[in-house]
């Protein structure tokens, strides 16, 4: 069981839930925040973390964002994307994205 990163964390890319996590497995790519499935321990404290809920546990994802656990498998293992330890500001048009849906062809790999 891993903790997957959804679409509504594309453009926005807070990184609150990055200081909380015991084992640093958020890796950053330029528009988007991805967790590496095998270092995942389950914890769950990222999740209240995230101002766009854009984190879940894998059995608990929205049926329209069931894609994003192969997506954040992949790009945790992307070298476009770094371990990322601590936080940092969001992209600067972070608040026109926040509640957008269907941001998927925005991602940048």
């Amino acid at each position: 069981m891993t903790h997957v990163v959804t679409e509504a964390c594309i453009n926005c890319k807070y990184t609150d839930c990055v200081d909380v996590c015991p084992v640093d497995c958020f890796l950053e790519g330029p528009n988007f925040l991805t967790i590496d499935p095998d270092e995942c321990i389950d914890c769950a404290v990222c999740i209240p973390e995230c101002p766009v809920n854009a984190i879940f546990a894998e059995e608990d994802l929205p049926k329209d964002q069931l894609h994003m656990t192969e997506i954040n498998a992949q790009l945790a293992r992307s070298p476009n994307y770094k371990t990322l330890t601590k936080r940092k500001d969001p992209l600067p048009d972070h608040e026109a994205w926040a509640n957008k849906t269907g941001k998927l062809s925005e991602l940048k790999r």
